[in-house]
């Protein structure tokens, strides 16, 4: 829950909301909406917060709810954005969903570039969720705990927040760096002290890192498996400082920001620990809890809703469909989009396979089918995706661009704004439990993504399902290549899925997050999406 704030702590603040003349608005055939219905009595205990009323910074929707998750402590947060009452009336509410390790942000980076707001100009009562552990989601009775963490947390990066989005800042002081002069004026000397400073750097936050993970929370200490990952990394640190010829004074400031990531980690590493779920508890319990809580909100007519699945969103989407035809049960959705998403990536080669170190690993392989504790596994509770990527953010956007690499991961060339890249990186992302991504690397073996029992395959139910669904790649997505999209379209009924492939041959060219937040999106890809949406809107 609070994890997922970590070096995450700038937002914007009282947004500037959108035009709702907005020029890109669909002026098609006027469709029935069904009014607000204050919610049932089986949600009496949601907390909504609207937007004239004091709320959590962070949160850029027109109004921010909070739907219990049965038989848990989760208040999952569910962000809401109005439909523009210019639009063409819909028929159904629209669910978003986000990728792995991933908050809200990520659909509604700023006013100008929000697949949110997109979409609720276009008429659709949109809705993000965010699972348990992701962004406002929060976990236990007290509500006012969550708010003072949050607020603490909001002041990390205080001074980013204030650079971000003036034009005269430039990257080194939007990053907090110091001046400390021009490479071209440091000696020899200097080369070889700031090199030996650096790494002595690394080395302390290094075994302060691993000094945090004592006995008690994990078992073998000193000798447990992310102690030997934390001097691993080290070393390979270590060989790319020495093998640079000339390294800028300003990276030596990465101390600063990734002291107070840990600072924050020891806090909090207690509280993770208990973070026990999987994919399982986000598609049995989260995004039915979610759904439930939408249809209340706005009773359609037929009680379906319209849904968009980012990455993990994507693959979820998929699983509830599959399983939903192998128990004979209505999915409750109109129609499905899924952006990057995929049940089986054995087919391609997928660099998340880099990312998910449980992949890759044979003898880790047999503990999904025996249901062993990741922390016994790998002696680690959970992975700190957010905290991470903020930390290395300067070595792959700064020279001499040590990590450039992971950039592409992301976006494509020229696809984002640096800003908005820069606040996705820095915000969008949070901590996750390691039963996570030893579940979802199951979709590198055989038969695709499974159950937490190893015995249930997601993709063998496919071929039943009843839901249109669009399946949308990016020529260019390195996570999910459009070869692994394919495998899993090629599965549902042909007169039901309609796949397409965005990119061009001499660009633009689309990765993973580009088809949620690219600058040409807006233009090429929403439409596309809502002229399938409006096509399946029909009661």
């Amino acid at each position: 829950m609070l994890l997922s704030h970590i070096a995450a702590g700038f937002c914007w603040v009282d947004p500037p909301q959108p035009d709702r003349n907005h020029k890109t608005r669909l002026n098609s055939s006027p469709f029935r909406r069904q009014l607000v219905a204050p919610p049932s009595a089986a949600f009496h205990g949601v907390r909504m917060e609207k937007k004239d009323r004091k709320r959590r910074p962070i949160c850029t929707a027109d109004e921010l709810h909070r739907v219990v998750v049965s038989n848990s402590d989760w208040k999952l947060a569910l962000w809401r954005y109005l439909p523009s009452p210019e639009a063409p009336l819909r028929n159904h509410p629209l669910l978003l969903l986000s990728g792995v390790a991933t908050n809200a942000i990520g659909y509604d980076l700023s006013p100008e570039s929000s697949f949110a707001r997109y979409m609720s100009a276009q008429g659709f009562d949109t809705w993000i969720l965010e699972v348990r552990g992701a962004g406002l989601s929060t976990i236990g009775d007290s509500l006012e705990e969550d708010d003072e963490c949050l607020n603490n947390l909001s002041e990390i990066d205080s001074a980013i927040c204030d650079e971000i989005g003036k034009s005269s800042a430039s990257p080194a002081k939007v990053m907090g760096f110091k001046d400390l002069g021009s490479p071209e004026v440091i000696t020899k000397f200097e080369e070889m002290r700031l090199t030996r400073r650096l790494m002595d750097i690394f080395t302390r936050i290094s075994g302060k890192l691993a000094g945090f993970l004592n006995p008690d929370l994990l078992e073998g200490g000193k000798n447990s498996a992310i102690v030997g990952q934390i001097k691993d990394f080290n070393r390979r640190l270590r060989a790319i400082i020495e093998g640079q010829q000339l390294f800028p004074a300003q990276i030596l400031e990465l101390q600063d920001r990734f002291s107070a990531t840990l600072e924050e980690f020891q806090k909090q590493l207690q509280l993770i620990v208990k973070y026990d779920w999987d994919f399982d508890h986000y598609l049995e319990e989260d995004v039915p809890a979610a759904m439930e809580y939408i249809r209340a909100q706005c009773q359609p007519r037929d009680g379906k809703l319209l849904a968009i699945g980012h990455s993990m969103g994507g693959i979820l989407l998929y699983a509830k469909l599959s399983r939903c035809c192998s128990e004979g049960k209505d999915s409750g959705l109109a129609s499905v989009v899924t952006l990057a998403s995929s049940l089986d990536y054995t087919p391609s080669r997928s660099s998340l396979k880099l990312l998910l170190p449980l992949a890759n690993n044979e003898k880790l392989r047999p503990c999904l089918l025996l249901q062993a504790e990741p922390a016994q596994a790998l002696n680690i509770p959970a992975i700190p995706v957010g905290p991470l990527l903020a930390t290395v953010y300067p070595l792959a956007s700064y020279p001499p661009y040590v990590l450039s690499w992971l950039n592409s991961q992301i976006s494509a060339q020229d696809m984002m704004d640096e800003k908005l890249f820069e606040k996705l990186v820095l915000n969008n992302f949070c901590t996750i439990p390691a039963k996570i991504l030893l579940q979802l690397s199951s979709v590198f073996q055989e038969g695709g993504l499974r159950d937490r029992s190893g015995t249930f395959f997601y993709k063998d139910h496919l071929c039943k399902i009843n839901v249109p669904v669009l399946a949308i790649a990016g020529d260019q997505d390195l996570i999910c290549p459009p070869e692994a999209v394919y495998e899993t379209v090629k599965l549902i009924p042909e007169e039901l899925v309609t796949y397409k492939v965005f990119g061009e041959l001499g660009g633009p060219h689309y990765a993973h997050y580009d088809l949620v937040g690219g600058r040409l999106a807006a233009d090429e890809l929403y439409p596309c999406i809502t002229e399938f949406l409006i096509q399946h809107d029909m009661v």
